[in-house]
């Protein structure tokens, strides 16, 4: 399956173009009312088409297992959280909160390994003390690292495998501006979905990517580390991707299934999965609109993954503001972009993953 982001996951799938520009007229941008612009589209870099954003991954060869860390140039950036999972696996989250006083994060770390997995924070906060990086207190600067986990342990080998403080170290050390690296790799490494009918029905995902970028140089962008209960459906078909599957191969479709009431008794285990991800923009916002846009990007997991926020999720989004953009930012525009590319980014994780024996990724199905 090819990986160029350019190339769509469905024929309708650039139908975000007019949208968007709906959106910057309704917003005020009377210049592209008066004369041609280009027309928004994806940067192919994806989430590091964000001025100022870094990421590396590191992925563990001895069981599929793996931490990403988004670094952040200089002083920092403006972050934010939304957290509706049910079993949530987190990393100073709270400090997010617009009435607490850090202002500005230095890294965030998506990690396999359930909470285990937690410890490449520490790893990548070290690297970052190393470099003279965060909230100067006077007497040392303190990194700032929000993290969040998902569960990973039963896939590919011993549980006891799993990332720990010298992975976030070294995914910060080799941290570049260069395109997302995306599928079966970092946090994404032994991410599983369609867990609504069994372990054994499911199917493999991964880490995605997406970015879109405005005529006016705004830029909004999505990462996503994507291990859900649910299956994850193409935003613009209304197709499953992959997800719960028949004993022929075919998709069960979850939907179908939780509408006829079952198979409870295979339900998956609460705090077993969970989707983690990020959004950012170049724009220049507050404390309390990063945490805004958090929250609208949330949106973008409802509408690619079903069942999403379940008690058996503990679905998490961060979101930084680079505030490396000069223009005027309009918040609704801002949130309504980030939505659209986490769903988009959602979608990747799940068409560029590489299955693994037992464990089939859509482009395993692809080729039959």
């Amino acid at each position: 399956m090819a990986s160029d982001r350019t190339r769509p996951f469905s024929a309708a799938r650039h139908a975000v173009v007019p949208l968007a520009l709906a959106i910057a007229v309704a917003a005020g941008a009377g210049a592209m009312a008066t004369q041609p612009a280009a027309a928004p589209g994806p940067d192919a870099r994806g989430l590091t088409a964000v001025d100022g954003l870094k990421v590396g991954s590191v992925t563990l060869t001895e069981r599929p297992t793996g931490c990403t860390v988004i670094l952040v140039d200089g002083e920092g950036a403006v972050g934010g959280v939304a957290q509706r999972g049910g079993a949530p696996g987190t990393r100073e989250t709270d400090l997010l909160d617009p009435a607490n006083m850090v202002d500005k994060v230095n890294a965030v770390v998506l990690s396999g390994g359930s909470a285990f997995g937690l410890e490449a924070a520490t790893g990548t906060v070290r690297w970052l003390e190393e470099h003279g990086l965060g909230w100067d207190v006077r007497i040392a600067k303190v990194p700032i690292v929000p993290a969040a986990i998902l569960f990973d342990l039963p896939v590919g080998g011993n549980p006891k495998i799993r990332p720990t403080a010298d992975c976030g170290y070294k995914a910060a050390d080799t941290a570049t501006a260069n395109a997302v690296q995306e599928g079966s790799v970092g946090a994404g490494a032994g991410a599983t979905v369609g867990k609504s009918g069994g372990p054994s029905r499911s199917m493999k995902a991964g880490l995605g990517s997406y970015a879109i970028r405005m005529p006016n140089g705004l830029v909004v962008a999505a990462i996503v580390a994507v291990n859900a209960v649910g299956d994850i459906i193409d935003p613009d078909t209304g197709k499953v991707v992959a997800g719960v599957r028949n004993p022929d191969g075919t998709f069960a479709d979850a939907r179908q299934l939780l509408r006829r009431g079952g198979p409870s008794a295979a339900a998956p285990r609460a705090g077993e999965n969970t989707t983690i991800g990020l959004v950012a923009t170049n724009a220049r916002l507050t404390k309390a609109e990063a945490h805004r846009m958090a929250m609208m990007a949330d949106d973008g997991f409802a509408r690619a993954i079903f069942p999403a926020h379940t008690m058996g999720d503990g679905d998490t989004v961060f979101s930084l503001a680079t505030g490396k953009w000069t223009g005027e930012a309009n918040l609704t525009q801002i949130g309504a972009l980030a939505a659209d590319v986490m769903a988009r980014a959602i979608v990747r994780a799940a068409t560029e993953a590489t299955g693994l024996p037992s464990l089939p990724a859509a482009r395993d199905l692809a080729k039959r």
